[in-house]
């Protein structure tokens, strides 16, 4: 469970700065508001995870990078195309 947990937990930090960084190059300031929540509540978790990590979890924490880079990169569009008409369709009029 711990080595599932740690690699879930690398895999949101990663996923979640890559999107960040997509958040700050498109100048989206709410959407990068609430990524900021993410990163950090990922980041609290995956700090009191690793001090006590052995070498088979130190491994699947840092499988979780990778793919969660690679995942940020091929979602953001997708998220991106999508979150205006969540907001348009939320809108008081």
């Amino acid at each position: 469970m711990t080595h599932i947990a740690l690699f879930a937990s690398a895999f949101a930090t990663v996923f979640l700065l890559g999107i960040q960084q997509q958040n700050v190059i498109g100048r989206h300031y709410a959407a990068a508001v609430i990524t900021s929540f993410g990163i950090g509540a990922a980041q609290i978790f995956l700090w009191r995870l690793v001090p006590s990590a052995n070498w088979s979890e130190i491994a699947a924490t840092l499988c979780g990078g990778p793919v969660g880079i690679v995942a940020a990169m091929y979602m953001h569009p997708r998220i991106a195309a999508w979150l205006p008409l969540v907001w348009m369709a939320t809108e008081k009029k």
